[in-house]
């Protein structure tokens, strides 16, 4: 959600404050202990221990022996802060209301040859721990230094701790040479290949691109990633999924055993319908995935779907969100699905509302979802605490 802007944004209301609280307000009194809380304040500033503004945007929380681990995009003030000038952040916390800071899981380089240098485009940071290897894998959307967002890469990185440090191990674009186990026969026509060869459409959604066939122009090199996340099934395995083919179709791909490498079996849906930011869990043997649409740093209509395996077919809910702004998931967009542990059925549907004129000043919506026959179902909350997951 990064390469077009809009006046979408606009439009949301001043309950959610876009744009207040600018510099200084997003850190408390200094030397100020954060008082403790026990209540979720969507849209509002979330201090840390410290009692600064947390700052871990993008991101997705690892459960790990009892403790909660939360990754995101590390940002500084001003439109600087859209890129990545200082690295991951990473946050603990025992009760997902008061979160301590743990520093920096994987910082930028300073050499000018690095792939992530500083000034690179770190964006979405999700980790996976892998019972077998012992290793916790992060996965991250990485952007080339001065390329802007043509690179379209998928950045990998390793550590022993889960607060790092995350040792960087490289990137790739996804699954080259190996086409989709979904691939339709036209697909692979040359000449429909060549003719899309060197296109480049910008990630916005753009009907003229339906006519050429992106994944085909892709095939050696790898597949476009952008927007993603991850996500480890009941039987230990793990998938990426990503914007893919300019961000009109979305991939979900399965990783090695080691969580290191794609698998070489991936999937493609959605296509053309211009889907990113996605975040996923499973409930009851069912596969939900929630994402937005391309429009820029605005926000627009949440989309949803389910399916009975990973590798679909997946069908397409509709926007979950419901109320005042839901039009706009209340000025958000996703980032992660939450499983609460020690609650029954409980997930959190984490979105970002971002700030690109003041990328520090991005703000969390975190917030219940409710599973109905139809799907799921996300209202507005201006507070609420873990106990709306307590049986009724």
């Amino acid at each position: 959600m990064k390469q077009q802007t809009s006046n979408i944004q606009k439009q949301v209301k001043k309950r959610f404050r876009l744009g207040a609280a600018i510099g200084f307000g997003l850190s408390l009194v200094a030397g100020q202990v954060a008082q403790a809380a026990d209540s979720f304040k969507p849209g509002e500033v979330w201090p840390d221990d410290k009692g600064v503004h947390i700052n871990a945007h993008g991101g997705g929380v690892l459960f790990h022996e009892g403790t909660y681990y939360w990754y995101g995009e590390h940002k500084i003030e001003g439109t600087a802060g859209n890129r990545a000038e200082v690295g991951v952040h990473v946050y603990s916390s025992k009760d997902l209301y008061n979160w301590k800071d743990e520093g920096i899981a994987l910082a930028v380089s300073d050499d000018p040859e690095s792939e992530i240098v500083k000034g690179c485009i770190i964006e979405r940071p999700k980790v996976i721990y892998n019972e077998t290897t012992k290793k916790f894998v992060m996965w991250f959307h990485l952007e080339l230094k001065g390329q802007g967002y043509s690179a379209a890469r998928s950045g990998v990185a390793v550590a022993d701790n889960p607060t790092g440090p995350f040792t960087y191990v490289r990137s790739m674009r996804p699954n080259a040479g190996v086409w989709p186990v979904n691939v339709t026969e036209d697909l692979k026509d040359p000449e429909s290949i060549a003719k899309a060869k060197g296109k480049y459409f910008g990630g916005g959604v753009d009907e003229n691109q339906k006519q050429y066939n992106v994944l085909g122009a892709d095939f050696e090199g790898g597949q476009m990633a952008r927007d993603m996340t991850l996500f480890v099934d009941d039987d230990g395995a793990a998938y990426h999924l990503y914007s893919s083919e300019h961000n009109a179709t979305l991939h979900i791909s399965k990783l090695t055993p080691d969580y290191l490498d794609h698998a070489g079996e991936y999937a493609r849906f959605f296509p053309h319908r211009w889907m990113e930011a996605p975040a996923i869990c499973k409930r009851d043997g069912k596969y939900y995935i929630i994402a937005s649409g391309c429009t820029g740093w605005a926000p627009n209509a949440a989309r949803s779907a389910v399916a009975d395996s990973i590798f679909g077919p997946w069908k397409e809910l509709g926007n979950p969100c419901v109320g005042e702004n839901a039009e706009i998931t209340f000025g958000g967009q996703s980032t992660f699905i939450l499983p609460v542990q020690g609650k029954d059925d409980a997930y959190i549907a984490m979105f970002d509302q971002w700030r690109p004129n003041n990328a520090i000043d991005g703000r969390y919506v975190w917030l219940p979802i409710e599973f109905t026959d139809e799907g799921m179902k996300i209202e507005w909350r201006d507070e609420w605490s873990l106990d709306v997951f307590d049986p009724k």
